[in-house]
C-alpha cells in the first residue's frame, strides 16, 4: 500500500478519534477512547484464525462495533461470543445482524464499560482500540483470564508485552498488523 493511503486511513482515525472524544467517547475512561472504526470482514476472519477459534471456545469481543466478530465466530468457528459495547444504537444493531446470521443463540450483546467486564469465561478476547486501552486492560486480562486463553489485538500492542505471533493481513484500503497473546 502506498504510503499515502496509510497516511490518509491513520488520519481518518485521528479524526474519529478527536470527534469520539468531544462527544464523550466510546469509553467511560476520561482521556482515553476508542473511536468506532469497522475491522474489514478479510481482517477479522485472520484474527479468529489467528486466535485459533474452535468450536468449544467463548469469545469477547471488547468494543464489538456492531458485532461482526462475535458474528463471525459463532457463524464460521462454531464458537460462543460476547460483545461489549457501551454504544446502545451499536449493541441493538449487532442483536439485529445476530439474528439475521441465525446465531443469536451463540451471540450475546452487553452495552457495558470493557473496563467493569469479567472476562473470566472467555477463552479468546479480541480487541481493537488503542495502545493505552490495551495496556490499561492488560492487568485485568491477565488475572481473569485461565492459562492458555488468547489475546488477538488489531493494530494495537499491549505496552513492553511482546506478542507471542504477529502477523499482516491486506485490507482493501491497508494493511493490518494483528498480534497474538497467550495468558501465562
Amino acid at each position: 500500500m502506498p504510503a499515502r493511503s496509510a497516511r490518509h486511513a491513520w488520519a481518518a482515525v485521528a479524526v474519529l478519534a478527536a470527534l469520539a472524544a468531544a462527544s464523550g467517547g466510546c469509553s467511560s475512561t476520561p482521556g482515553i477512547v476508542a473511536p468506532y472504526v469497522q475491522t474489514p470482514t478479510t481482517v477479522v476472519a485472520a484474527m479468529l484464525r489467528l486466535a485459533d477459534v474452535r468450536a468449544g471456545d467463548v469469545v469477547y469481543d471488547l468494543g464489538s462495533g456492531d458485532g461482526r466478530v462475535i458474528i463471525a465466530a459463532a457463524r464460521d468457528f462454531g464458537a460462543r461470543g460476547v460483545g461489549i459495547e457501551l454504544e446502545p444504537r451499536l449493541v441493538e444493531e449487532s442483536r439485529a445482524l445476530a439474528q439475521r446470521a441465525g446465531v443469536a443463540d451463540r451471540a450475546e450483546f452487553r452495552q457495558q464499560d470493557i473496563f467493569v467486564t469479567d472476562v473470566s469465561p472467555a477463552s479468546v478476547v479480541a480487541l481493537y482500540l488503542s495502545p493505552a486501552l490495551n495496556e490499561r486492560l492488560r492487568p485485568r486480562l491477565t488475572s481473569q483470564l485461565r492459562p492458555g486463553s488468547r489475546i488477538v489485538s488489531h493494530d494495537f500492542l499491549m505496552g513492553d508485552w511482546a506478542p507471542a505471533r504477529t502477523i499482516t493481513v491486506a485490507g482493501p484500503d491497508r494493511t493490518h498488523t494483528l498480534h497474538l497473546w497467550i495468558v501465562p
